[in-house]
C-alpha cells in the first residue's frame, strides 16, 4: 500500500470570500503562504518519498515549500492535471448569493446532488472522482510502498474520500463539511481501495502524530 498525505492547498482570496474556485487559477493569500510553510515544517520530518500537486498554481505554491524542505530526497514537485479541482462553470469566482438570481434551478440541483448535478459549464463531481483515482493509481504505481504528499483541492478531495469509503458522494458536504487549508488527510491506498487513518488534521498538530 502507498501512504498518501492529502493536503488541501492554502487559502486564496476567493476562498476567503466564499467564492467558488474550481479550475480558475487563483493565487494564495498571505495567510495561504504561511499555511504552506507550516505544511513544509511537517514535511521536513515526514519521511516523504515524493510530493505531487495539481497543476493549478494555488496547489503548486502550497507544495513547493514542502519539496524544498526535503530537497535532498525530492528535487521537484510532480504535477498531475487529474488532481485539479472540479470545474464549477458559471460558479467560478462567484458566491451562492450571486449565482441564485440567474441560476436558481441549477444551483438547487447542484446543492442537493453535488456529485451528479452541475452548474452550467461545470464538471460532474463523479468525473472528478474518476480523475483523482487515476492520479492515485499512477502515484501508487510509482511508489508502491512509499509515503507521498499530495497537494490538492477541497471539493474533489471530499468527493473522492466518500467514494473510497463507501459513502454516497452526494453527501460529501454533510459528512465532511469542512476541510481546512493545508490540513492533512492520511490514507493507505491500493488498487482503488483505501484505509483512512486521519482526516483534516492541521499541519502543526500532525507534526506530533506522523
Amino acid at each position: 500500500m502507498t501512504t498518501l498525505f492529502l493536503a488541501r492547498h492554502g487559502e486564496t482570496v476567493w476562498h476567503a470570500e466564499h467564492r467558488y474556485a474550481g479550475i480558475a487559477d487563483v493565487g494564495l493569500t498571505e495567510t495561504g503562504y504561511r499555511q504552506a510553510e507550516l505544511l513544509a515544517l511537517w514535511s521536513a520530518d515526514a519521511r516523504l518519498d515524493a510530493v505531487y500537486s495539481s497543476t493549478l498554481s494555488r496547489a503548486m505554491l502550497t507544495a513547493e515549500p514542502s519539496a524544498r524542505a526535503i530537497g535532498e530526497i525530492v528535487e521537484i514537485v510532480e504535477t498531475d492535471p487529474d488532481l485539479r479541482e472540479v470545474a464549477f462553470g458559471v460558479g467560478e469566482g462567484r458566491t451562492l448569493d450571486e449565482l441564485r438570481p440567474e441560476h436558481a434551478e441549477a444551483l438547487d440541483a447542484f446543492v442537493a446532488r453535488p456529485a451528479e448535478a452541475v452548474l452550467p459549464g461545470g464538471e460532474r463531481g463523479l468525473d472528478g472522482i474518476t480523475r483523482y483515482l487515476r492520479a492515485f493509481d499512477r502515484i501508487e504505481a510509482a511508489f508502491p510502498h512509499g509515503r507521498v504528499l499530495v497537494s490538492c483541492h477541497g471539493t474533489a478531495l471530499r468527493l473522492t474520500l466518500c467514494a473510497l469509503l463507501g459513502i454516497d458522494p452526494n453527501r460529501y458536504r454533510e459528512v465532511m463539511p469542512v476541510v481546512q487549508n493545508c490540513s492533512l488527510t492520511t490514507i493507505e491506498y491500493t488498487e482503488g481501495r483505501a484505509r483512512l487513518y486521519a482526516f483534516n488534521v492541521p499541519a502543526d498538530a500532525a507534526a506530533h502524530r506522523y
